[in-house]
């Protein structure tokens, strides 16, 4: 017979897992990982946070118009550990981004693989294949 208590402990793992299960995702249920595109653009904004960081970067599309694009990049733990920081790209950087496109062609969102500053060389690229 399942006591009060017990049901509670059972329940509470399940919340726990499936909390711990929703914070991370599958980039393959958002990006065509098969896939690959480029955009170039000025960064408007850094957001070095985890889960992911966020690189947003204004692009122009083919008519001249102005289009704001998210690339969701990796951890920052991770990029600390390749030797990046919070200070590595600033606003107003150009940069080329490499990466996998989103699901949706409307969102605007691309899942870094690799990043280039032209202006000094710098880069990173995803070690993962």
């Amino acid at each position: 017979m399942i006591t009060t208590r017990t049901f509670a402990i059972g329940a509470a793992m399940v919340l726990g897992v499936t909390a711990a299960a929703s914070g991370h995702h599958s980039f393959a249920a958002y990006y065509f990982e098969d896939q690959s595109m480029h955009i170039e653009g000025e960064i408007v904004e850094v957001q070095f946070k985890a889960p992911h960081t966020w690189v947003h970067v204004n692009t122009r599309d083919s008519s001249g118009g102005e289009k704001r694009y998210a690339a969701e990049w990796a951890n920052p733990s991770r990029l600390e550990r390749d030797g990046m920081t919070k200070d590595t790209l600033k606003v107003a950087d150009v940069v080329r981004i490499w990466g996998s496109p989103s699901r949706d062609p409307n969102d605007g969102r691309i899942h870094l693989k690799r990043i280039v500053r032209p202006s000094d060389g710098w880069e990173w690229r995803s070690q993962r294949r």
